[in-house]
């Protein structure tokens, strides 16, 4: 123990001696906290709508208010000529057109239907999804109002209508921000657990100090717990600091037990501290691992369903999914802090990083070999 203690308070003075590891614990953390929680949003409030009224009648221009009052859509062009219109989708200045051709209102009153047209800009084709969810919702909101109005009527002659009052649970204000923000965390653990292990050991082996140590008695255990312990501990500082500024910046709800969190944190973190070891292992310097270590992350980070769900994904991608410890981490931190689970609820992928950190370090332990 007096050997591991030693080699720690070392490997603490070196972390802290080295100019670049200190801004990417410390100040890189809180730029992704604070600019990509607001940043990397699917929120969509600025929808630049064109609006082709060819019937100009009372249901058309109610509908249109029905447009003007949402939030999230803004009309900058109210025309009858649908060639202009295009024009505007083509140069990118609209994001989608909605057309009502001649006799709207009156085949809405004779025949109960009319046709209506929207044409959805889908270069991007997540913003476009978005986009038609938002003007479809809209547009059954009109729908349901005309068909109250107009058609719902019981057999005395009195209008029915039906009131519908969704509760929407775990995030009742639909703050993107909340469900964002709990995904930097996971991001920003992984990438000091991951990244900063594999660095520090590359690094070392650069500049031939492994050697050193390699000839001295101390032995592998001793040299690989002294280098991933601080960088585990650190980690889990970043998480208790982010839930800190996520809670005093966003309101960041903690429904379920912070100790659980931490728990599960810690298993997660030994399955990327293990990663981060196999890693600098196959890597023979800094640059070589920077390559290899951008593949892993971006491949994790992307299907971890940080910003779309893991359940939209094929198949197959799902099956691949089970060897991704971030989408594991991803799932379990918005469980716990949105929804209030417990132990039970999250068992599975408590026992699958379990099992998933005992191969992962055996492997990158096994994979590193000592030599005098």
């Amino acid at each position: 123990m007096k050997v591991i203690a030693t080699l720690l308070v070392k490997e603490f003075r070196q972390i802290f001696r080295n100019r670049f590891m200190l801004p990417v614990i410390f100040v890189i953390p809180v730029v992704q906290m604070i600019v990509l929680t607001y940043a990397a949003s699917l929120e969509m409030k600025d929808i630049k709508m064109v609006v082709v009224d060819r019937d100009n009648s009372q249901a058309s221009r109610l509908l249109l208010s029905k447009f003007s009052g949402s939030p999230f859509t803004r009309i900058i062009l109210t025309t009858t000529d649908f060639r202009e219109a295009k024009r505007l989708l083509t140069l990118d200045r609209a994001d989608v057109i909605l057309q009502m051709g001649h006799h709207f209102e009156k085949r809405l009153y004779s025949e109960g239907s009319t046709d209506l047209q929207l044409v959805v800009n889908a270069i991007n084709a997540t913003e476009a999804g978005l986009v038609n969810a938002y003007c479809t919702r809209i547009i059954n909101s009109f729908n349901q109002q005309i068909r109250a109005g107009w058609f719902s009527f019981d057999d005395s002659g009195n209008m029915t209508t039906l009131d519908i009052n969704p509760r929407f649970w775990y995030n009742p204000l639909f703050d993107y921000k909340i469900y964002m923000f709990s995904g930097i965390l996971v991001i920003m653990v992984t990438m000091i657990g991951m990244l900063l292990t594999a660095l520090n050991l590359v690094r070392e082996k650069e500049m031939g100090t492994t050697e050193q140590i390699n000839v001295t008695p101390i032995r592998k255990y001793q040299f690989l717990i002294a280098k991933l312990l601080p960088f585990w501990l650190i980690a889990l500082f970043e998480l208790a600091f982010g839930l800190v500024v996520g809670r005093g910046l966003y309101d960041l709800p903690v429904e379920g037990s912070i100790g659980l969190l931490f728990i599960f944190a810690s298993v997660y973190l030994f399955v990327v501290l293990g990663i981060g070891l196999f890693l600098s292992t196959i890597s023979n310097t800094q640059q070589q691992l920077m390559f290899v270590a951008f593949f892993f992350m971006i491949t994790f980070i992307l299907m971890s369903g940080v910003f779309t769900p893991t359940e939209s994904m094929p198949g197959w991608a799902q099956k691949v999914n089970l060897v991704n410890p971030v989408a594991y981490f991803m799932r379990v931190i918005r469980m716990i802090l949105l929804k209030g689970s417990g132990f039970r609820d999250i068992s599975r992928e408590f026992y699958s990083l379990g099992i998933y950190a005992i191969l992962i370090l055996s492997l990158a332990v096994t994979n590193y070999r000592k030599t005098t």
